[in-house]
C-alpha cells in the first residue's frame, strides 16, 4: 500500500489515541448506546470459500443480493467478504475496474445525493480522510471506459451495517477489510457487480 500504507495497527492506535485525547467529533456516545448497537452477523466475517464461478484470479464479484464480495484466488477459491450495499436500485450493476485507490480518502457528497437527502448539503465541500469519514480507511474507484462511475468499494465507520441496504450506492466493508482488499487489489483489477 505504499509508504503510508494503512494496518489493522494503525487503525486500533488511531482510534485508542483519539479516545486517550479525547478528540470527538461528536459527543461520546453511553456505554448504553454502544452496547445497544447490533453486532455485524458473524457469517458476514471475512473468509476463504469455495468459488467456481467462470471469472478468472484476481477478479472481484459484488453479489449485492447476497451481500458478497468475492476476491477470486483460483484453484476454486475465493476470499469472501461481507458487505454493505447501496439502497434499492442505487448499486451499479455489471462490469468495471478499479481506476483509483486511495487510503484515508476524502468525501463530497454526489449532487443526487443531496437532492435526495437534503441534510448532506452541509458535506457539500468535502469531509477529510479519517476515523470520521464515511469511506473508512480506504476506498477503490470504480471506473468504466476510463471515466469514474462515483462508485467505490470502501470501508465504514459503521460496522454494524454490513450485511444491509445501507449507502447511497456504493459498497462498504469493514475497515479491516477494505484494508486486507486494498493490498490484494491492484489499479486495474476488473470487478463484477451482479
Amino acid at each position: 500500500m505504499g509508504k503510508n500504507h494503512v494496518t489493522r495497527r494503525m487503525l486500533v492506535l488511531g482510534a485508542l489515541g483519539l479516545l486517550a485525547s479525547g478528540c470527538s467529533l461528536t459527543e461520546r456516545p453511553r456505554a448504553s448506546a454502544i452496547a445497544a448497537r447490533p453486532r455485524p452477523d458473524p457469517r458476514f466475517r471475512r473468509q476463504e470459500v469455495a468459488y467456481l464461478g467462470p471469472e478468472g484470479p484476481g477478479t472481484i464479484v459484488v453479489d449485492t443480493e447476497q451481500r458478497y464480495l468475492y476476491y477470486v484466488e483460483g484453484g476454486g477459491s475465493a476470499i469472501r467478504y461481507g458487505i454493505g450495499v447501496g439502497e434499492e436500485g442505487r448499486t451499479i450493476k455489471g462490469p468495471a475496474r478499479i481506476g483509483r485507490k486511495a487510503e484515508w480518502p476524502s468525501w463530497t457528497p454526489t449532487e443526487n445525493m443531496m437532492r435526495r437527502k437534503p441534510h448532506l448539503r452541509q458535506y457539500a465541500g468535502g469531509v477529510s480522510g479519517g476515523l470520521h469519514n464515511p469511506l473508512g480507511a480506504a476506498a477503490l474507484y470504480l471506473y468504466r471506459g476510463g471515466q469514474d462511475t462515483m462508485f467505490r468499494l470502501h470501508g465504514t465507520n459503521e460496522p454494524w451495517t454490513i450485511g444491509h441496504a445501507v449507502s447511497s450506492g456504493c459498497i462498504r466493508l469493514t475497515n479491516e477489510d477494505i484494508v486486507d482488499l486494498y493490498s490484494r487489489a491492484p489499479v486495474g483489477t476488473p470487478v463484477m457487480i451482479v
